[in-house]
């Protein structure tokens, strides 16, 4: 297998908000496994999708409905909109404004193509994180559903990235295993990077990297996740006491920081595993384990499987 060990960009301290949380995102999504469908429904579709550990979306291509979530107002969708999920909230599709519980579960799986153009058409991709791991905090901090209308004379290299997944989804062939999450990646990207432009730029895209001592140790982790790192070091890195360092990475990253270390190893392991050949005690000390031993144990309390069954366990796409 080809080793596709991710490349760690070095950031300048001057230059640290500008971290790329995005593709750190979606970098770690790469542990999950990549579903995608195409759905030809009459206009009097309606359907819940149940909540999943993972990140998705849905293109409307042709028609028109309401989007409905459990926390917010319904939202207009029209032909050429896209919605993402960022963190597999329970969400749905109506023909009319309700609420989300009066909604039937949505089929799941492959579904026959209609014998004739139906009113709604969409494609929807998602990377679901069946055998656990986490999703990055930066797509936890959005809302639960997110609603884009591209201007496609603009956004001309999206409408091509949509064309083909659509082509990939209709006729799927040799390569898929490499084309589907390929097309999924770059459509996410697209998406995030839209749902951005029309936020207030001068704000990080995540809060944690508002603060520059909470965004220098961050950079770190990322960047050297094996090195021996403890609070006090971390803090130092900061410019903050002990005490004042961990209250307010926790407050902004959502969990301790040890933790956070714990789980960025320990996904970095899980990619390796997916994405090289290397030897489990390789793999170990890249992500800054003494011993196989050790990080197999951690990863098992992560993952709930060993990083050997890990390595080994592949599934089919889903067309």
């Amino acid at each position: 297998m080809r080793d596709r060990t991710r490349a760690i960009r070095v950031c300048a301290p001057d230059t640290i908000r500008q971290v790329d949380v995005i593709s750190e995102a979606i970098d770690d999504l790469r542990i999950g496994q990549v579903y995608g469908r195409r759905a030809e429904v009459p206009a009097t579709f309606a359907a819940r999708f149940e909540a999943v550990n993972g990140v998705g979306f849905h293109v409307m291509l042709r028609g028109e409905g309401w989007l409905i979530s459990g926390s917010a107002a319904p939202l207009r969708m029209r032909a050429g909109d896209i919605v993402l999920v960022p963190y597999g909230a329970a969400h749905g599709f109506a023909p009319s404004p309700c609420m989300l519980d009066a909604l039937p579960t949505a089929p799941m799986g492959p579904q026959p193509r209609p014998p004739a153009p139906m009113a709604v058409d969409m494609i929807c991709g998602i990377y679901r994180l069946e055998r656990g791991g986490s999703i990055h905090r930066f797509l936890r901090s959005l809302p639960e559903v997110v609603l884009v209308s591209p201007d496609y004379r603009r956004e001309n290299k999206l409408a091509a990235l949509i064309e083909l997944l659509t082509e990939d989804l209709d006729r799927p062939g040799e390569g898929m295993l490499v084309t589907r999450p390929a097309l999924v990646d770059l459509v996410l990207v697209h998406v995030l990077r839209l749902w951005r432009a029309g936020q207030d730029q001068a704000a990080p895209a995540w809060s944690a990297l508002g603060d520059p001592g909470i965004a220098a140790a961050l950079q770190e982790i990322h960047e050297r996740p094996q090195s021996p790192w403890t609070v006090d070091r971390l803090s130092r890195t900061a410019g903050m006491s002990r005490t004042a360092f961990t209250r307010r990475f926790t407050s902004l990253v959502g969990t301790p920081p040890m933790t956070y270390l714990i789980g960025r190893r320990l996904h970095q392991g899980a990619q390796l595993l997916r994405e090289s050949d290397a030897p489990l005690s390789a793999i170990a000390r890249q992500v800054g384990y003494a011993t196989e031993f050790a990080f197999a144990g951690a990863f098992r309390r992560e993952f709930g499987i060993s990083p050997g069954r890990f390595r080994q366990l592949t599934e089919p796409l889903l067309s």
